[in-house]
């Protein structure tokens, strides 16, 4: 019996946190001698035409994971698709027949669902994540030999009717986080259906060099780090504004670094404190960890926080926006850092950290303590190989 990750792309550095874990995990399964097999579509990622097959389809490895693609659906109507989903981004509900669009111009892949199908006795199939069409539609195929991990978090889409079928056919559930798992409880029927708590892998052998970072770019002030796509989901204008805010009103030379993908949504430079060094390698990236004196994670919408994680095992402190359930959660699980609801919580908190230096290494210290209990690869191993019997017995 194979375990099978289906994903609607899947390449060696598509952007996002659903990808990044699907493929960690793949790959750290497939080391160990775990039976994985990756079932997706030809697409690039979240960023390209979902209707352009850019890999081809067919059996390839990456990075040792057996990756079989499929190629996409193209979509009829991509107008009224995109009208919908600007609608869901905004926070807006839609009408049923907006839903069936929806799903319906959503990325798939026939052929994939034809595989399924014709295997369905060879593999246990884990479909990330809740949204795309790869797994509504694979989930009808074989629903008794289908878990969901849907890196769910509370948005417009979730409280979709589609959604609400769809989790309550799933074989069992996934979850990254237990506020996640508290708000699929909240949402759909899926009361007596097994959930297990997986989390997710995180690297703790890694040991960033923070005056290598320093040397290489050129900053020598104490400086929060932003580490992630840099757009308004992710609530990077808020950031933004905070920032310029601490440095005017505390007349402070601390400086923000951002690291990831996307364009900033205002206009700062060097001179304002702020340094866009847009994406970066994972040496550099763990070498900014390590030389930040706190990773800021103001998202509101998250299941999960590999940034938030990767800089506690570096021995930075978080600090996170109080109305991110999981984050927040993780916080204070940690005690790894702080959390804040409006600008004078982050000013304070902030003044505190950077005034502070033992404080935030306990915090930090804290962090690094919690991920290598709960979250290193050796136990998320151990999870999924008990996730393989469960399903066996």
């Amino acid at each position: 019996m194979k375990l099978a990750f289906v994903t609607p792309w899947y390449g060696p550095d598509a952007p996002g946190g659903a990808e990044a874990l699907a493929r960690s995990t793949a790959e750290h399964l497939v080391r160990r001698g775990v039976p994985v097999e990756v079932l997706t579509t030809c697409a690039r990622d979240v960023y390209s035409d979902w209707g352009v097959n850019h890999y081809r389809p067919g059996l390839d490895h990456v990075n040792g994971v057996p990756v079989r693609r499929f190629p996409v659906r193209a979509p009829r109507d991509r107008h009224a698709f995109d009208a919908i989903n600007m609608r869901l981004m905004a926070g807006a509900s839609v009408s049923a027949a907006d839903e069936t669009v929806f799903m319906r111009e959503m990325i798939s892949s026939p052929q994939l669902l034809d595989y399924i199908g014709a295997h369905r006795d060879e593999y246990v199939f884990i479909f990330v994540a809740y949204m795309f069409g790869t797994t509504y539609w694979g989930l009808q195929v074989c629903p008794e030999r289908s878990w969901l991990m849907p890196c769910l978090h509370d948005e417009a889409y979730a409280r979709m009717a589609i959604y609400r079928e769809m989790f309550a056919r799933a074989r069992g559930l996934l979850f990254l986080s237990q506020p996640e798992q508290k708000l699929a409880q909240r949402l759909y029927p899926i009361a007596g259906k097994p959930a297990l708590l997986m989390g997710a892998g995180v690297d703790t052998d890694y040991a960033g060099d923070a005056a290598a970072f320093r040397q290489r770019y050129g900053i020598r002030e104490p400086f929060i780090l932003y580490a992630g796509r840099r757009d308004p989901a992710k609530n990077v204008p808020l950031l933004l504004e905070y920032f310029r805010r601490y440095r005017q009103s505390r007349r402070s030379e601390v400086c923000l670094v951002l690291t990831g993908d996307g364009p900033l949504p205002v206009d700062l430079t060097p001179a304002e404190g702020v340094h866009d060094l847009g994406r970066v390698d994972r040496k550099s990236l763990f070498d900014a960890y390590a030389a930040a004196s706190v990773l800021c994670q103001p998202s509101l919408h998250e299941s999960f926080s590999f940034v938030l994680m990767e800089a506690w095992v570096a021995g930075t402190p978080g600090l996170v926006h109080e109305r991110c359930a999981v984050t927040t959660d993780f916080v204070r699980q940690a005690n790894g850092g702080l959390y804040f609801a409006d600008y004078a919580e982050f000013e304070a908190c902030l003044s505190l950290l950077l005034a502070q230096p033992a404080l935030r290494r306990r915090l930090g210290a804290q962090g690094q303590a919690y991920v290598t209990e709960n979250f290193s690869w050796a136990q998320i191993v151990r999870r999924y190989e008990q996730l393989l019997s469960f399903d066996d017995a």
